[in-house]
């Protein structure tokens, strides 16, 4: 019997060693906490953000296809190259009557010349810059949607593992009745074998049963760990943090709609690949509107002289330039060509975004439906099974049920709790994914 007693000990020794995990700061949090925080700490939301700054940065960009480009310069020369020597005393307005020598002009003295000088290019006609603004007005726009879009994946992922850790808890307060009542069964049958009116046999039958309770229990201490882990991680709390689920599986004020509903308009990732097709159209013509001429106006206004900073002597010059790109070796056809690609792709995964976002409705609706059925169907079981129990336990302590009946009835008892839980954290995801899928 002490061996005995040591065998069937040994799953819950490991359970409390399981269980021994100690958590510096346990935290108390409701759902709309956990998404606040998650909003605030989810590194994948700011990665989104980022991007969109990203694009933002690049539309700033953009505006050099209006805008004037300034740049202001100084050179420092010294030389004694002849045409050069003459070049900068002219520059310098430094040319006497002596400077025409032909020895003077074949062999002149070095010259030191700093030239201080500002020159402003303004576009007048750039279709392709034009165009490339346009695409970069359309990507931000995108990257705006796919925020959006990431702050609803994230929320999703946040209620799954925040009501993953209520259903996984409660499951544990199951299995804890469930243990306490067994163990109470087995005192019994432990008192009944010492007074012979029970076999071994039954006796190291609920020794069994809640030696897999306790192994049961083990397992449901994992999935309750890997629930928190998950919401630590979305929600960027440390890992000695013990988070606290407030409330539990509520079903009361999930509403099955009386029809599925369809794919929303509105749904932001949808909205997101429509605008970057319409990017990616514009890169399309950008890349065609390589192949035109280019216009710009200019302004030069520079300054010679033999000390720094060089501002005496000033001089200007304007004008217009136009620089048209011919042939580039099939470079434009190319880039035209990959840009076009690149539009049809996006405009597929549009359309497949379409049709799953269909197939993902529908599998959701159908799963609420099945949900809520399951839902009075474990009710009714639970109901039924706690009845049967009952009814048994009191036959068994009487000595007029058998130990297997017993078991059989705490057995269906503790699977109907389980089943029910499982039923309602169903109920309320499948709501939260018809949401999200439809994009409500």
């Amino acid at each position: 019997m002490r061996r005995l007693k040591r065998f069937f000990g040994l799953p819950a020794a490991l359970l409390l060693m399981h269980a021994g995990t100690v958590f510096a700061e346990p935290r108390r949090l409701t759902l709309d906490e956990a998404l606040e925080l998650a909003g605030e700490n989810n590194y994948a939301l700011k990665a989104a953000k980022a991007r969109v700054d990203q694009a933002e940065a690049r539309y700033v960009q953009s505006r050099k296809a209006y805008l004037p480009t300034v740049t202001v310069s100084e050179t420092f020369v010294a030389t004694d190259d002849p045409a050069a020597v003459f070049s900068y005393k002219l520059r310098q307005g430094g040319i006497t009557s002596g400077d025409f020598n032909p020895a003077v002009m074949n062999d002149p003295d070095d010259i030191s010349n700093f030239r201080a000088g500002i020159e402003v290019t303004q576009p007048i006609y750039n279709r392709d810059a034009q165009k490339g603004r346009s695409a970069a007005a359309s990507a931000k726009t995108s990257s705006r949607h796919m925020l959006e879009r990431a702050g609803d994946t994230v929320s999703l992922e946040v209620k799954k593992a925040y009501y993953g850790l209520i259903l996984a808890r409660k499951n544990r307060e199951a299995l804890n009745r469930s243990i306490r009542s067994m163990r109470a069964h087995d005192r019994e049958a432990a008192d009944a074998y010492e007074k012979g009116l029970v076999t071994k046999s039954d006796k190291l039958s609920t020794a069994v049963r809640l030696s897999e309770l306790a192994e049961r229990k083990m397992m449901i201490e994992d999935e309750i760990d890997a629930a928190g882990d998950a919401l630590r991680f979305l929600l960027g709390l440390r890992s000695d943090v013990e988070i606290l689920p407030v409330g539990g599986l509520d079903v009361g004020r999930v509403a099955i709609p009386p029809g599925e509903p369809g794919l929303g308009a509105d749904r932001s990732d949808l909205k997101a690949l429509e605008a970057r097709a319409e990017a990616a159209g514009y890169e399309y013509d950008m890349a065609k509107a390589g192949r035109l001429p280019r216009l710009n106006a200019f302004l030069q206004q520079s300054w010679n002289d033999s000390d720094f900073p060089g501002l005496d002597n000033g001089n200007w010059a304007v004008g217009v330039s136009m620089q048209w790109t011919i042939f580039d070796g099939y470079a434009d056809i190319g880039r035209a060509q990959e840009a076009r690609a690149k539009e049809m792709e996006v405009r597929y995964n549009y359309e497949e975004a379409r049709e799953k976002g269909v197939f993902d409705i529908r599998k959701a609706y159908r799963m609420l439906k099945t949900a809520k059925s399951r839902i009075m169907v474990a009710e009714e079981a639970l109901k039924e099974a706690k009845v049967s129990l009952d009814f048994i336990g009191d036959r068994y302590r009487s000595g007029l049920a058998m130990t297997f009946e017993l078991l059989a009835r705490e057995r269906a008892y503790t699977q109907a709790q389980l089943r029910l839980n499982r039923a309602r954290y169903d109920l309320i995801m499948a709501r939260n994914e018809l949401d999200f899928y439809s994009g409500k």
